[in-house]
């Protein structure tokens, strides 16, 4: 009944709110070292734009990366050293739009909006005479992935889909089945501790997890040709991590159900739709409504996925991670708590 009446309500909110082509709430970071009149009415159409927010000035080049890096930045504007006397003495000025192409589909369509916004205001410069006839000639330089290549985008997606539901419906199994076959009394008359069956029903499939991210990155690296930019080792200890929990979410599926079919129901069905459309896998979760955001902020994939695009494809290290760490640390502890302390009242 639960699935037959409430689905379709959770699949409209969703599929209504959460699937958009529209880019909203674009943070825009500015390099202005003219710091001119033109740059300036630039900058405030820009800032005045519905989807787009100017919200940092930057004091020199060697800033842009990092406000990609610690994720400050959709898009960085930068002008040139003399952008209104390159346009009165030679015709020409130039801009350059600096995105982070690891969306690619992200990045053609913020460098889109700025570019609009900024022959929208040469036309009209142009014609109140503000400035002389000539060219704001934009100079698009794509971040990570030069090539716009689709995999560098899905294949952390796909990584932190099939780790969270190959794990979660593996281990959802695993208790719920001792109770239909009967064999849950043996465990409950022997003396090993509740903490310690929780433990050893998530050892196998952890060590069986292992095996699907080195195939996963084995696959992505060899046969869709996405290069691992960062350290082989944090990445791999970021998806260890991730696994954790996505087992620790799984065991408590199976502790709180009765039957497989209502575990593989509740790991499978029910996982799928949130990971897929409010992780950040598909669409950016900054175009939701707020609520949306706040739920997709419960959601481990979010987090796992965001880590791997930082570590994979942009090749940073552990500082710029730590925040990610630090939320799937925690849920896993949370997970296994309540795990371990269902499994007591239940004893």
């Amino acid at each position: 009944m639960l699935i037959l009446l409430g689905m379709p309500i959770v699949q409209i909110v969703l599929f209504g709110f959460a699937i958009t082509t529209e880019v909203k709430n674009v943070r825009v970071a500015v390099f202005d070292p003219s710091k001119d009149e033109l740059t300036r009415r630039i900058i405030d159409r820009i800032d005045a734009n519905e989807y787009m927010n100017v919200t940092q000035y930057l004091t020199d080049n060697a800033a842009i990366n990092n406000v990609f890096r610690k994720n400050q930045a959709d898009l960085v504007v930068v002008f040139s050293d003399h952008f209104s006397d390159d346009l009165l003495h030679t015709g020409k000025t130039s801009v350059q739009l600096v995105a982070d192409a690891t969306d690619p589909n992200t990045a053609t369509m913020l460098v889109g909006y700025a570019t609009n916004v900024i022959r929208a205001v040469q036309a009209e410069n142009t014609q109140s005479g503000y400035i002389p006839a000539g060219n704001i000639i934009p100079q698009v330089k794509l971040l990570y992935n030069p090539g716009m290549k689709a995999a560098y985008n899905f294949v952390p997606g796909v990584m932190g889909l099939i780790l969270m539901l190959i794990c979660a419906m593996m281990t959802s199994i695993s208790i719920v089945r001792e109770k239909e076959m009967g064999t849950m009394e043996v465990l409950l008359v022997s003396p090993v501790r509740p903490i310690f069956v929780v433990i050893a029903k998530a050892i196998p499939y952890f060590v069986l997890s292992c095996v699907n991210l080195v195939t996963i990155l084995l696959l992505s690296r060899y046969l869709l040709e996405v290069p691992v930019a960062g350290n082989l080792f944090l990445l791999a200890s970021v998806s260890m991590l991730f696994i954790l929990v996505s087992l620790s979410l799984g065991l408590l599926i199976s502790i709180l159900t009765q039957t497989q079919m209502a575990a593989m129901l509740a790991s499978g069905m029910i996982l799928m739709m949130p990971v897929v459309l409010l992780s950040g896998m598909i669409f950016p979760t900054e175009n939701m409504p707020l609520i949306l955001q706040w739920i997709s902020d419960i959601i481990p994939a979010k987090w796992y996925i965001m880590a791997v695009k930082k570590v994979m494809i942009e090749g940073v290290g552990l500082a710029y991670v730590t925040k990610e760490i630090i939320i799937l640390a925690a849920m896993a502890l949370l997970l296994l708590t309540v795990s371990i302390k269902k499994f007591n009242v239940r004893l």
